[in-house]
C-alpha cells in the first residue's frame, strides 16, 4: 500500500558520495559510491509526483519515473525495481551512464527553482538494492514458438533481446567479441561502470531464455540470409559503431597513436591495468586525448590511472561547448586532467624510432555558428605551438563497421556507412530486418541505443504477429 509521505522541499539534490580524487585517480574502483538507504528515501521525497509526468516523456525507454520514485519514498524498493524493469532491461547500467541531466532530469519540475530530483541516482540505488537483496531468479516467460535473432550484444541488442524474450520469443544474440556487453564492457571504464554490474544484467537476460553466442562475426561466420535460413523470422541489427575515425594529419601512423576504441578496449576488456596483464599497452608519461566527448574523458581518466604524469584533453572549441557530461568533466578536472581547449592538432611528431615525441597544434577561436548551431572554430593566425607528449589518443567519433551491410544484399546504408531505416521502429530496406542504435545513428548514448532496441522489439512483434495471423 502506498502511503502519503512528507515531501522534502530542499532545493538541492542529495550529493553523490564519491572517492577522493587524489585516491581514485590511482585505482580503477568505481568513483561514485552510491546513495545509502537513507539518502535514497530522502531524495525520493523531493519528487512532487507530477500528474503529467514530464520526466517520463523525456526518457527514451519510457520508465514510469514518478511511480518508481514514489515506491522508494515509501521504502518499497522491490516494488520500485519491478516498475523500472517493466521498461528497462539494464537499470543498473542506465543509473550509472545515462545523461539524465539532458533527458529526464531536464524536464523535472523541481529543476525550475532549484535542482532536479536525482532520478539517475535513485534508479542506480534501486537496481543495486535489488541485486544485493533479491536472490530469486526472474520468471521464465511462456514461449510463443517464434524465433528472432539479434546481432550485437551491446545495449541496443540486449534491450531488444530482453523485450522480445519477455514476449515469449526464442531469442539468440550473436556477439563478435568473446564477452557480451558491447560498449558496456569494452568502452566504458571500470571506474564508471563495474563489469560485474554488466554481467549481472546479462545473467538476468539469460535467466529469461536469451541465448548469447560469442565469437560470432556476422558477415564472416554467418550471413543474415543464413540466419533467416535457420528459422528466424526477423533479425535486429544492433552492432554499434566500432570503426574509429582519425583526423588524417601527418604522423598518425607513428607508434603511440591510438584510437580511443583500441586504448579503452585494451584496458577495459583485456584488463591491461591489472598487474601481470599480457595485453600490450604503452605506459605513457605525457598523453594528449583529442576530442571533447564522454569517450575522450574516459580515455584521459584511464591514462591518468595507467600512470601518466600529465594528461591533456585537446579540444577545438571551448569549455562551454564540450559535449561530455558535466559530471564527467568535473571528475576529470578533479583528477588533474589538463584541458587545452580552443586547440587543434595539425601534425603528430615522431623521433628516429618512429615513436610519438610531440604534437604540433594551432590555437582556435570561435566564429559564426555552423550547421549544428555551435560556433565554428577557426584557426588563429600565427598560433602554432608544440605540445610535449609521447602518446596521442584519438577520440573524435566512430562509424559502423561495413561488414554486415557489405554482406547483406539489399540493405541500404547512407554516405556515412549507417544503416538506413524508414521509421522510428527501425525497419530497414530488407523485409524482416530491423536496425537501431549506433549502427543507424552513428556514435550516440547508451540510453538512445536502448530506446531504439525497445522500439524495434515492439515493431518485430507486430510484424511477426501480423505475418502469422
Amino acid at each position: 500500500m502506498i502511503m502519503a509521505v512528507q515531501k522534502n522541499m530542499d532545493p538541492k539534490k542529495c550529493p553523490m558520495p564519491v572517492q577522493d580524487p587524489l585516491v581514485r585517480r590511482n585505482n580503477f574502483d568505481e568513483v561514485a559510491l552510491g546513495y545509502t538507504y537513507e539518502m535514497a528515501v530522502n531524495e525520493a521525497k523531493r519528487c512532487l509526483n507530477c500528474k503529467n509526468k514530464p520526466c517520463r516523456t523525456a526518457c527514451p525507454v519510457q520508465i514510469d519515473i514518478p511511480a518508481f520514485i514514489e515506491r522508494v519514498a515509501n521504502e518499497d524498493m522491490e516494488g520500485a525495481y519491478k516498475i523500472i524493469s517493466q521498461s528497462s532491461s539494464l537499470p543498473a547500467v542506465c543509473g550509472r551512464v545515462c545523461p539524465q541531466e539532458k533527458q529526464c532530469e531536464s524536464k523535472c519540475v523541481r529543476g525550475i527553482k532549484g535542482e532536479s530530483v536525482g532520478i539517475g541516482r535513485l534508479e542506480r540505488f534501486v537496481a543495486d538494492w535489488h541485486r544485493e537483496n533479491c536472490k530469486e531468479k526472474p520468471e521464465m516467460p511462456v514461449q510463443n514458438g517464434h524465433k528472432v535473432a539479434i546481432i550485437g550484444a551491446g545495449p541496443s541488442g540486449l534491450t531488444a533481446a530482453g523485450d522480445l524474450a519477455k514476449m515469449g520469443y526464442k531469442v539468440t544474440v550473436y556477439e563478435a567479441l568473446h564477452l557480451a556487453g558491447g560498449v558496456l564492457v569494452y568502452g566504458i571504464p571500470e571506474f564508471r561502470l563495474p563489469k560485474i554490474i554488466v554481467q549481472k544484467e546479462i545473467d538476468n537476460l539469460k535467466a529469461i531464455g536469451v541465448d548469447i553466442e560469442t565469437n560470432m562475426v556476422i558477415g564472416k561466420v554467418l550471413t543474415i540470409d543464413e540466419i533467416f535460413d535457420m528459422g528466424n523470422e526477423a533479425v535486429y541489427i544492433g552492432s554499434g559503431a566500432g570503426l574509429p575515425r582519425f583526423m588524417n594529419i601527418p604522423g598518425e601512423s607513428l607508434k603511440g597513436v591510438y584510437s580511443a576504441n583500441e586504448y579503452l578496449t585494451r584496458i577495459n576488456l583485456m584488463k591491461a591495468y591489472l598487474p601481470g596483464s599480457k595485453t600490450p599497452i604503452k605506459h605513457s608519461k605525457k598523453v594528449a586525448v583529442v576530442g571533447g566527448g564522454n569517450v575522450a574523458m574516459d580515455a584521459a581518466r584511464s591514462a591518468k590511472r595507467m600512470g601518466a604524469e600529465e594528461v591533456y584533453i585537446v579540444y577545438r572549441r571551448g569549455m562551454e561547448e564540450l559535449p561530455a557530461r558535466k559530471e564527467e568533466v568535473e571528475h576529470a578536472e578533479e583528477e588533474g586532467i589538463i584541458f587545452k581547449t580552443l586547440t587543434n592538432p595539425v601534425e603528430v611528431l615522431g623521433n628516429e624510432a618512429g615513436e610519438v615525441c610531440g604534437m604540433k597544434c594551432v590555437e582556435m577561436e570561435l566564429g559564426e555558428p555552423d550547421a549544428s548551431g555551435r560556433r565554428r572554430p577557426v584557426v588563429k593566425e600565427n598560433s602554432e605551438f608544440v605540445l610535449d607528449v609521447d602518446t596521442m589518443i584519438m577520440a573524435i567519433g566512430t562509424s559502423p563497421n561495413p561488414l554486415i551491410r557489405s554482406t547483406t544484399p539489399g540493405l541500404e546504408a547512407n554516405a556515412k556507412g549507417c544503416i538506413v531505416t524508414d521509421s522510428e521502429n527501425g525497419l530497414t530496406s530488407r523485409e524482416g530486418v530491423y536496425a537501431g542504435g549506433d549502427a543507424v545513428t552513428g556514435a550516440a548514448t547508451v540510453i538512445l541505443a536502448m530506446g531504439a532496441g525497445k522500439a524495434a522489439a515492439k515493431a518485430i512483434d507486430e510484424y511477426i504477429t501480423s505475418k502469422n495471423a
